[in-house]
Order: C-alpha cells, then sequence, then structure tokens
C-alpha cells in the first residue's frame, strides 16, 4: 500500500471530495485525521468504516479560520499518531454568489478566511510536526486561472492566491515537504448543486472533451498521486483537473 503506516490530515473530509480522500487514502494504509464543519454524517461514517476494516481514523468537528479549530485538530493527531506526513487542504467554499459593486467587505473577509488563511493556518500548525518526505496538497480552482463565473471574484482571487502560496512554499520547504495544488472544474458535488444552475451544468456535460462532470474519486486519485512517492519529482504544481474544459 501507497501510504502504510503514514498519517494523513483531510480537512473538510465530511463529505464530496474531502470524503473521497478520506475512504482513499486510508484503504492506501494511512491513519487519517478527519476534519469537518457541519458535515458530522459523513465523517462518523467514515470513521466507522475505517475502523471495521481494521485502519485508525478519527473525526473531529472544528472551524479551521480559527487558530483554537487548528490548533485541536492538529494537536490531537500528533496525539493520536505521532505525527503528520500528509496535509490535504481541502476546506473551502464560495459562500455566496456576489458581484463586486454588491460585496461587502464582511463577505470578501469570510470567503479569504475559509479558502486562505485556514490553509496558511493548517500548514504553520503542521510544520513543526512534519518530518523529511512529508507532502502539502492544497485544492484550489479552476476558478483561480480564469476568473471563476459570476459573482465569485472573490472566491476566485482566493484560490489563485492559493496557487501562488503553493509555489512560493514548495521553494521553502524543499527538499524536505513537496507542496502542490490541484485545481478542479466541474465536479458532481453540493457546491456546485448550492451555487450552479443545472442549466450551465447541462451545458458543461455537452461541451466538455469527456461528457461529464466531474467525481469526487477523479480528484482523490489525484491527491493520492500527489501525497505518495509516485510524484517525487513533482513540487510547486497547480494541476487542473477539468475533463478538456480549460487547458493552462
Amino acid at each position: 500500500m501507497k501510504l502504510e503506516g503514514k498519517t494523513v490530515i483531510v480537512t473538510g473530509g465530511g463529505r464530496d471530495i474531502g470524503l473521497a480522500c478520506v475512504k482513499m487514502l486510508a484503504a492506501q494504509g494511512a491513519n487519517v485525521a478527519i476534519n469537518y464543519f457541519s458535515s458530522s454524517k459523513g465523517a462518523d461514517e467514515a470513521v466507522a468504516e475505517i475502523t471495521a476494516a481494521g485502519g485508525k481514523a478519527f473525526a473531529l468537528q472544528g472551524d479551521l479560520s480559527s487558530e483554537a479549530g487548528v490548533n485541536a485538530l492538529v494537536e490531537k493527531t500528533v496525539a493520536e499518531f505521532g505525527g503528520v506526513d500528509v496535509l490535504v487542504n481541502n476546506t473551502g467554499g464560495l459562500i455566496a454568489r456576489k458581484t463586486f459593486a454588491e460585496m461587502e467587505v464582511s463577505h470578501w473577509d469570510a470567503v479569504m478566511d475559509l479558502n486562505l488563511k485556514s490553509i496558511f493556518l493548517m500548514i504553520k500548525a503542521c510544520l513543526p510536526h512534519m518530518s523529511d518526505n512529508s507532502t502539502i496538497v492544497n485544492l484550489a480552482s479552476q476558478a483561480g486561472r480564469d476568473g471563476g463565473g459570476p459573482g465569485s471574484v472573490a472566491y476566485a482571487s482566493s484560490k489563485g492566491a492559493v496557487m501562488t502560496m503553493t509555489r512560493g512554499l514548495a521553494k521553502e520547504l524543499g527538499p524536505k515537504i513537496r507542496v502542490n495544488a490541484i485545481c478542479p472544474g466541474m465536479i458532481d458535488t453540493d457546491f456546485h448543486n448550492v451555487h450552479t444552475p443545472d442549466a450551465a451544468r447541462r451545458g458543461l456535460e455537452a461541451s466538455a472533451p469527456v461528457r461529464r462532470q466531474g467525481l469526487p474519486d477523479d480528484i482523490a486519485n489525484l491527491v493520492l498521486f500527489l501525497a505518495c512517492d509516485d510524484s517525487a519529482f513533482m513540487t510547486g504544481t497547480n494541476i487542473d483537473i477539468n475533463g478538456g474544459m480549460l487547458f493552462s
């Protein structure tokens, strides 16, 4: 197994992409620490499934835009498993679509805290507990490449910043720690159930070279690749995974 004996933290691991990552990384032998904010059902079920199969996992609720939430997660992970080998920064969201003209400062701050500050805090807290050959995988977005859809300037800006942070950290933390990011396009998740009209999703399916939306497992497969030694010569990358809807 590719992650036998390794310890992984997956933030936002109670549903959708995060939950798919939790299950895939655990299946490859990892001890998994699952953060969730409101998706307790998915997180708890994942823990039960992993432990029933002989693996090790726990789930902890927490707001990762706060130092208290981040520190509680990292401290419990270190106490349970001894350190951190892989950090998957999946927490994030659009919150709401707002044009630049109608956007309040509070909305801008909330999006930046959720998508960018949380990653800063998580990496900062994990670094003292990460040994040589550790990896960080950040979830950015196609929006960081193309500016996003209507009303998503704040979200796209935060994801563009995640991409730049990934490049800078790869240089700063290498060779001890590799840092890469993933830029998903349209993935069939609650994010788009809430924020994207169905007609837009059907239009993408019709125009994408692969003729479908992505699935959470499509992203989890790439996370696994970046988390393990299969990608040992890759760092500082921001990898597009969008079914051919954007080439960068």
